[in-house]
């Protein structure tokens, strides 16, 4: 990310900071990271980021219609060029949900020579612990930067 001048933004419920936590221990991290939003609960989702009522009403809170609606309010809240919003069920979490489920949104965004705007996101399920599950679902958050940065670049070449 510093090779391409890169900031980001997260906004994290299941991984309850872990994604900004694995950018801060990095060397240069001020350069990286501009800001973190850890929304655990629904109202925080609501009164922090800004997710309608409507998307928590109609979707799972394991969703990626959640995980997107928090990528484009952090967005709205923040500068930085990659949004990164996770949203999922460590454990055995209840509403037919199974456990390790991970579901996350990219938002990708650049000056006015950029492609425009875009808006990517997945759902993944990983084994393990809870704390196991949350770790890799950080990991795995950042790991798809590079990923999800060459489509979006490649939409506007």
């Amino acid at each position: 990310m510093h090779l391409r001048h890169l900031t980001l933004a997260t906004a994290e419920s299941c991984t309850a900071g872990l994604i900004a936590s694995l950018l801060a221990d990095m060397p240069g991290a001020g350069t990286l990271l501009e800001c973190a939003f850890v929304v655990y609960s629904p109202h925080a989702k609501l009164h922090c980021l800004g997710v309608q009522p409507d998307v928590l009403r109609e979707h799972n809170l394991t969703s990626t219609a959640v995980a997107g609606a928090m990528a484009l309010g952090a967005a709205q809240r923040a500068r930085a060029g990659v949004i990164v919003a996770n949203t999922g069920v460590a454990d055995e979490g209840g509403d037919g949900v199974p456990a390790g489920t991970q579901c996350y949104a990219w938002l990708l965004r650049g000056g006015e020579r950029k492609p425009a705007p875009r808006l990517f996101v997945e759902t993944c399920q990983f084994p393990g612990s809870r704390n196991e599950v949350r770790v890799i679902a950080a990991h795995h958050a950042l790991a798809r930067i590079p990923h999800y940065h060459a489509l979006w670049a490649k939409e506007g070449a």
